[in-house]
């Protein structure tokens, strides 16, 4: 049985739909990602979730529990759903030290000194701030600053964990490593995570399962793997993984990019649908830039226009026609030069229509 549901979930701000008749089962224990663009409706649904938001339409049960229902008229209130919450923003109180930061939703709740002691000193101990529990906030690293705020929604024993953003503030390195903290807590405490961010590798490295939203509406649920391989539309295929989209043109039951009939035809079949389907005999095609090989007699004809090096990866702009195309392959490898010419073979190429 799943642990959280939102049903028909919708909510309205004036005549922008932010959120729209979204339906969604999270498993107990799960960890589960929203993941999408700036303004895409992510944010706004963990805080319904979270009580900070009412819906428009819809239902929220959480357990046995029903949180917040249009049909109804029910709303329950962010302080009695006993959700472990931490946001983009560290809020730490610099007038306190990390113990007392970490104890203070404890007492709101009116808990013993004992209990308070225990619950957050085992917070602590977790995420290894004992040995600076005394220490302010002008005296922490940002890493610590950020585990001050997961040891304080660990402390009330959450059964589920809501977190907004919580590494953007952090370095690239520093963000790496809390990710794996993260995932190290969830196992100890068993809570279920959701987890809202923009960033493709962090939803990719911490969900057992993601969704992906755009304008509100959204696009696909699944695994993160199952995603990257088989996106559902040319959005998902574009915000998960880098990516090219190159625009093709059909003739004689072969496929050239647009404008490059010359370098040679694609080694890829045109499906039925599109086959019998395309008026303008135009369609797009998708792949990844490691999904690409460099050659030197086969493939399609095309002229490096730049290279980079990204530390073990070289990254190639490869020209065909009027057409750039991306391709990233391991340094080791053979190099071109930018002027030479090139061979390219497509290992996997996706078909869409032709977007207008």
């Amino acid at each position: 049985m799943s642990h959280i549901r939102l049903v028909d979930v919708t909510k309205r701000f004036g005549s922008v739909t932010a959120v729209d008749r979204l339906n969604l089962e999270i498993e107990k224990g799960e960890c589960f990602s929203f993941l999408g663009p700036s303004g895409c409706g992510k944010t706004t649904t963990l805080r319904m979730v979270a009580g900070f938001e009412d819906l428009d339409e819809g239902e929220i049960i959480v357990g046995d529990t029903l949180f917040s229902s249009s049909y109804k008229k029910h709303y329950l209130p962010p302080e009695k759903r006993d959700f472990g919450m931490v946001f983009q923003a560290f809020a730490v109180w610099p007038h306190l030290n990390v113990f007392e930061n970490v104890a203070f939703p404890l007492k709101i709740k009116g808990l013993t000194k004992a209990e308070i002691l225990e619950r957050t000193r085992r917070a602590l101990d977790h995420t290894g701030l004992l040995k600076v529990e005394k220490s302010f906030s002008n005296e922490l690293s940002g890493g610590q600053l950020q585990r001050i705020a997961l040891a304080r929604a660990i402390a009330i024993n959450p059964v589920v964990m809501l977190l907004d953003e919580p590494l953007s503030n952090l370095d690239p390195k520093l963000r790496e490593e809390m990710r794996f903290e993260i995932k190290d807590l969830q196992k100890k405490f068993g809570f279920t995570i959701i987890y809202v961010t923009h960033d493709q590798a962090e939803a990719m490295a911490l969900s057992d399962r993601m969704l992906v939203m755009n304008s509100g509406v959204v696009q696909q649920i699944d695994t993160p793997m199952a995603i990257y391989n088989n996106p559902v539309n040319q959005f998902v295929f574009s915000f998960i993984g880098l990516s090219n989209f190159i625009p093709v043109e059909l003739s004689d039951g072969k496929v050239y990019i647009e404008g490059a009939s010359d370098a040679g035809p694609l080694p890829v079949a045109i499906p039925d649908e599109a086959a019998g389907g395309l008026t303008d005999h135009k369609a797009t095609l998708a792949c990844r830039p490691s999904e690409i090989d460099l050659e030197d007699a086969e493939g399609i004809r095309g002229i490096v226009k730049r290279k980079v090096y990204l530390g073990d990866i070289t990254d190639y702009r490869i020209s065909v026609g009027n057409v750039e195309i991306r391709v990233q392959k391991n340094r080791r490898r053979a190099s071109w030069g930018e002027g030479e010419t090139c061979r390219l073979r497509f290992n996997r190429l996706l078909w869409y229509n032709r977007e207008k």
